[in-house]
């Protein structure tokens, strides 16, 4: 067994943990590029740190966006770097055959083209080759975004702002609140569940107002498969399932290692875990969270 980190961290704690540390890697990269250390740039030798999960409907793999760009795994297991960008692509999703939506921070290469710190909404439409700006550019740094039915949701930590927009260019702010991750049902569009500041929420219209669930899980991720079941992880790596909205939980199996992004499709649920060490690890399920296999660990 690997050790687990401790659960009494609140996630307010941990968001704001997290948007110290990007703006500190930022900062990083920033000097780094203004005196042309390469180094900055360079390729990771492994997943590290994940931010997001997709599948690729083109191809079937499973792509991995983290804080030094993104990858994906094929069925046998082989790990490859998507594109030559080493960016930190922060919110991440998938919404068609080789077209992602992200969102982070660029590298050293991307500041010494005058990318701005903030990306704001950017979109691939080459399976992560390559990315262009989409809207607010300088302004936003989604952790997490999610799509249903045209609508695009987006969750910026610097303002606590829920935004929703249903061209990817003029966006409406929901809300403001504290989460760590969001879903979005795929047949009700104006149905999320979000994890956040120590509750599971619910909202109904579209994110504007929330309710807690009662006698739901204290989640740290979610994630909507499209046939409508709700999966969600909690912060000792117990995988939790609802398949009535979020209104009950039933408890599932276990992985060891904090969960820091999940996939939830009709076939598998993908999580991706600080564990051991702090090395990143990537666990698969395919019997609805009973029993979990090991897809990739760092072993760098």
């Amino acid at each position: 067994m690997t050790r687990r980190q401790s659960s009494t961290t609140s996630l307010a704690s941990r968001a704001a943990l997290g948007v110290l540390v990007a703006a500190i890697v930022v900062a990083g990269i920033f000097f780094a590029a203004r005196r042309g250390d390469d180094k900055a740039a360079a390729p990771a030798p492994s997943i590290a740190h994940v931010h997001g999960l997709g599948i690729n409907p083109a191809d079937g793999t499973l792509q991995v966006a983290t804080h030094t760009g993104t990858f994906r795994i094929t069925d046998d297991g082989r790990v490859q770097r998507v594109g030559t960008t080493a960016q930190d692509t922060m919110g991440f999703t998938v919404v068609g055959p080789n077209r992602f939506l992200g969102s982070g921070h660029p590298d050293a290469a991307g500041f010494r083209q005058g990318k701005p710190p903030r990306l704001g909404l950017i979109e691939s439409t080459d399976a992560g080759a390559s990315w262009n700006s989409r809207s607010l550019s300088g302004e936003v740094d989604f952790h997490a975004l999610a799509a249903s039915q045209g609508t695009t949701y987006g969750w910026d930590p610097g303002t606590g702002r829920l935004l929703a927009s249903t061209d990817n260019i003029e966006w409406e702010t929901r809300s403001t609140l504290k989460l760590s991750g969001f879903a979005v049902d795929p047949t009700r569009v104006d149905q999320l569940v979000a994890a956040g500041a120590g509750r599971t929420l619910a909202s109904v219209d579209g994110g504007r107002t929330w309710q807690p669930i009662s006698g739901a899980p204290n989640l740290v991720a979610v994630s909507w498969a499209p046939g409508g079941s709700l999966w969600g992880f909690d912060d000792e790596g117990g995988s939790h399932r609802s398949t009535d909205g979020g209104a009950t939980w039933q408890g599932a199996g276990r992985v060891d290692g904090q969960p820091e992004a999940l996939l939830a499709t009709d076939d598998r649920i993908v999580v991706a875990v600080a564990g051991q060490d702090d090395r990143t690890a990537i666990y698969q399920s395919a019997n609805a969270g009973r029993t979990w296999q090991l897809r990739y660990r760092d072993e760098g």
